[in-house]
């Protein structure tokens, strides 16, 4: 096989969602086909859709992207050669759209090598802010207008500021690597994809708050990000990177068992003494009585992965990205119903309909809301993505900014059946400990289980709209205190698709199966019997009419059809014999 002589080195990305797609494959022919090339495992370069992604490096500086490949000889060949053929090109919108700062080195280094990492201008933070006082250091992130990135938003510097001032045989600085919302990626992307960048920041807040112990609270489920972690503190030793100011660091890794709650923080601590993981009342806040009782402060990965660009390059440089109560960059996950999901960055105040529509390239004709936040954020419509998105507008609206969810809700998902998978989630994942939490979260559950199978009444609404706000004040932690938040802005932006279910028993976006029939439209029908042959539940007569009593809408016959003859129709709606 022909290797071009212009090659200088290949990356491959080998993140979570490129070896899902078949990373591990390419990288494997490559080194099969070009064992004289210098060949690099790296990590998520964000276009998640187009993976398993190569990149190209020539000796005259030029870069090519290849997406989409696996190791079949074609593909492979292509690589080497620099043809045309696999090659991708980043949506124009989306690079005018994103700002690559925390993510700047995603996919661009070897996450284990430690020297790729300093050449490309790793741990200059970390001597610089050696180089000034731990006052200095901490002024400066209070300066930058940093706000925690896991979901609270509160001033990184403040938080720090309040653990500095302790004195105490220990103090304790953790990261939260829980991320348990579903369809999140940016903390593991990042720990798998650049470890020192965020055990650097780890480091810059020891010395800022003089902290004696680090530890890493990650996700069990994250086997690629401990093993990269793990490499990273080994480096880190080896390097003498943990003696600072005299005090040798402690830098430990907890694999925690998954638990939403024990994204909070107080539950955290309870998981990190082999306690139950659940809540309790503050204060004391943990920076006066933490893990062990000692002072402690808790950032997630994308905080401390922002704090060695702002010492880097300066407050004043950080604070000038943003708007005026959230400074700097977002990362986000971006799913749902959409043309590009993965991973994205952006400035805080981009609006939802940049990163929806120019982004994410979702249809703008086939949208209805985006929900931010997690499992626990708000439904927002498509009549407001013109909205900045920063942790003050995102509230007015009824959302949150979390730590960085985005789902794209297009017009085929019933918001009814949205809010309730949401709270599925939350009432399962609540710890049990505070009772409007353990019971509220529940009968909102059963109340959405109702409605959704053709059972609700007028009175469930009002049930909803009363019991919502009472859940989030009598509730200890987040998430109780966010767990309603689907139903409630779902019942403020489509109130209309609840009293469809509710008053007229129908469901607008025909995904509730109860409120929902299926109809043969014998005009078109070339009576072919496919869906007579191939209902499972005999559903459809020998004269080409469905029952819907028997029906299990299971879509085999819409699926089946090969004139699109059988749809969903409202329950209960007159239509025509034609389709």
């Amino acid at each position: 096989m022909t290797v071009n002589e212009n090659i200088k080195k290949i990356r491959v990305g080998t993140a979570s969602c490129g070896l899902a797609a078949g990373g591990a494959a390419v990288l494997e022919a490559l080194h099969l086909h070009a064992p004289n090339i210098d060949i690099d495992e790296v990590g998520c370069l964000g276009h998640c859709y187009a993976e398993p992604m190569v990149e190209v490096v020539t000796n005259d500086g030029k870069s090519y992207l290849y997406a989409g490949v696996d190791d079949q000889e074609s593909a492979i060949s292509s690589i080497l050669s620099l043809s045309d053929k696999f090659r991708f090109k980043i949506p124009p919108v989306r690079e005018s759209k994103e700002l690559l700062k925390v993510l700047k080195l995603a996919g661009k280094i070897c996450p284990t090598s430690y020297d790729e990492y300093v050449a490309n201008g790793g741990y200059a933070a970390l001597k610089k802010a050696l180089a000034n006082t731990p006052e200095w250091v901490i002024n400066e992130i209070k300066e930058s207008g940093l706000r925690g990135r896991g979901g609270g938003g509160f001033p990184t510097g403040v938080k720090w500021s309040f653990l500095a001032t302790k004195e105490a045989e220990q103090k304790i600085l953790i990261c939260n690597a829980d991320e348990g919302d579903p369809g999140a990626f940016m903390d593991r992307s990042l720990m798998e994809s650049v470890p020192h960048q965020m055990l650097e920041g780890m480091l810059i807040g020891a010395y800022a708050t003089g902290a004696t112990r680090l530890i890493i609270y990650c996700r069990a489920e994250y086997p690629l990000a401990i093993k990269h972690l793990k490499i990273a503190i080994e480096q880190i030793y080896q390097n003498g990177l943990n003696k600072i100011e005299g005090r040798e660091l402690d830098i430990m890794i907890k694999e925690g068992a998954g638990a939403f709650v024990c994204g909070e923080e107080t539950s955290m601590i309870a998981s990190l003494e082999g306690k139950r993981g659940t809540p309790r009342f503050r204060p004391p806040f943990p920076t006066d009585r933490g893990l062990n009782n000692f002072p402690t402060s808790i950032n997630n990965v994308e905080t401390f992965g922002n704090i060695p660009l702002i010492i880097k390059d300066g407050a004043e440089s950080y604070a000038a990205i943003g708007t005026a109560g959230s400074k700097g960059t977002k990362l986000f996950a971006l799913a749902g119903d959409l043309k590009y999901p993965g991973l994205i960055e952006v400035p805080m105040g981009t609006t939802l309909s940049e990163i929806v529509f120019g982004i994410g390239g979702a249809d703008p004709e086939k949208v209805k809301a985006v929900q931010t936040g997690g499992p626990s954020g708000g439904c927002i419509p498509k009549s407001l993505f013109d909205t900045p998105v920063d942790y003050d507008s995102l509230k007015s609206l009824g959302a949150i900014m979390g730590s960085g969810g985005m789902i794209v809700i297009s017009n085929e998902r019933c918001m009814v059946e949205t809010a309730r998978f949401f709270l599925d989630f939350t009432h399962r994942e609540s710890c049990g400990k505070c009772t409007f939490c353990r019971v509220g979260t529940t009968r909102m559950y059963e109340t959405l289980e109702r409605i959704v199978a053709g059972n609700g009444k007028r009175e469930d609404l009002d049930f909803l709209e009363n019991i919502g706000p009472k859940i989030i004040k009598g509730s200890l932690c987040g998430l109780g205190q966010t767990a309603p938040n689907p139903v409630l802005a779902t019942l403020r932006y489509f109130r209309n698709e609840y009293e469809d279910h509710v008053l007229r028993g129908q469901c607008s976006a025909l995904q509730c199966n109860n409120l929902v029939d299926v109809v043969l439209f014998k005009d078109n029908c070339i009576k072919c019997r496919l869906c007579i042959k191939n209902c499972p539940v005999n559903a459809i007569s020998d004269d080409f009419v469905v029952d819907n009593n028997l029906c299990t809408r299971c879509n085999t016959c819409i699926e089946i059809c090969p004139k699109k003859t059988i749809a969903r129709t409202k329950r209960g709606e007159v239509v025509n014999d034609k389709i």
